[in-house]
């Protein structure tokens, strides 16, 4: 590292990259978690080198205007401990990706890589609704599930770095196929894709009770997704409430088997589905009581929405980023 222009170390500000199946958000982030300025661009999924560019275009044109530390960077997918390498991305064509050398040579400033729900996990630990607590799960409902852990201060990434693959807990034997080749996936019956998949199994059954989604969407069985149920939960349609009670009855029954197993202080859930606010917080609750082993004689944790919203993961990962400078210039541990 020592190549590295030495202005660019004493800065606190960092860049924060989140790069998702279909854009690139960047964004300026202080020591505070106060995003600055930010951009967004389309994502280039399936050429590494486009995506490269990207971020270099991304990050020149913030840096025109701020003194920028460092660069963090989250994505969906498995990073090496080291923060390094992506070995894996399954929206982007990343396979044992050495990234963090790439970027570092196009960009002459330190880079840190990380997944994108431990970016998120971090930034409300750090800025959001986990300030202070010790223990936090942080589950990200979206199209899948994605989880994450802070634990007294440190991400818990597992011994291979791959940790918090909640989503991929089987919860019901035998159940609908998951992408990831099992069945019965707990992202099955409690993410975005499980909301839309069970509104358009009642279109497509001409049911009474789905008419007014199918009118959201002029007929259109196929553009109902959970995004369109949610809204329409918040406009007070019956179905759309019932189906988001649906989602929060498994979501707090899946809660409660990674409380017996990690027995955390605190669940944050942040995400898309999320916008629906107390209709999946109340069911999600109830749920997790009652399905919580030793309930009644023992602390609960707390089950809280995420206060930083679609930025969570961009600020988790520049303030990491920022951690990880100051862990190269001799000042802190990661």
């Amino acid at each position: 590292m020592s190549s590295l222009t030495p202005e660019y170390r004493g800065s606190a500000l960092a860049i924060g990259i989140d790069i998702g199946g279909t854009k690139v958000a960047a964004g300026v982030v202080d020591d505070q978690g106060t995003v600055l300025a930010e951009l967004r661009r389309p994502t280039h999924g399936s050429d590494p080198r486009a995506v490269e560019a990207t971020i270099v275009e991304l990050v020149s044109e913030l840096g025109a205007d701020y003194p920028i530390g460092s660069v963090g960077i989250g994505a969906a997918g498995w990073m090496d401990l080291s923060g390094g390498t992506v070995l894996f991305s399954p929206h982007l064509a990343w396979r044992n990706e050495p990234l963090r050398q790439n970027l570092e040579r196009l960009l002459n400033r330190p880079v840190m890589l990380t997944n994108d729900a431990d970016g998120a996990a971090w930034g409300e630990w750090k800025f959001g609704k986990a300030r202070g607590e010790s223990r936090l799960v942080c589950i990200t409902l979206g199209t899948g599930i994605g989880g994450a852990m802070v634990m007294d201060g440190r991400l818990e990434r597992g011994r291979f770095g791959v940790a918090g693959e909640f989503g991929h807990q089987v919860i019901m034997p035998g159940g609908h196929r998951c992408e990831c080749g099992n069945r019965g996936c707990w992202e099955q019956y409690a993410s975005g894709n499980a909301l839309g998949r069970e509104a358009r199994e009642l279109a497509r059954a001409n049911s009474p009770v789905a008419q007014e989604i199918l009118r959201a969407v002029d007929g259109d069985i196929d553009a109902i997704t959970g995004a369109v149920v949610t809204e329409r939960a918040r406009q007070g349609d019956a179905a759309s409430i019932e189906l988001i009670e649906d989602i929060g009855s498994w979501l707090g029954l899946g809660l409660a088997n990674l409380a017996a197993a990690l027995d955390p202080g605190m669940f944050v859930v942040g995400g898309g589905l999320c916008e629906a606010g107390e209709l999946l917080l109340a069911p999600t609750q109830r749920a997790f009581k009652r399905n919580l082993t030793g309930r009644g004689f023992r602390p609960a944790a707390a089950i809280e929405l995420a206060e930083l919203g679609a930025a969570a993961g961009m600020i988790g990962a520049a303030d990491l980023s920022r951690s990880l400078r100051i862990s190269e210039a001799g000042g802190a541990q990661r």
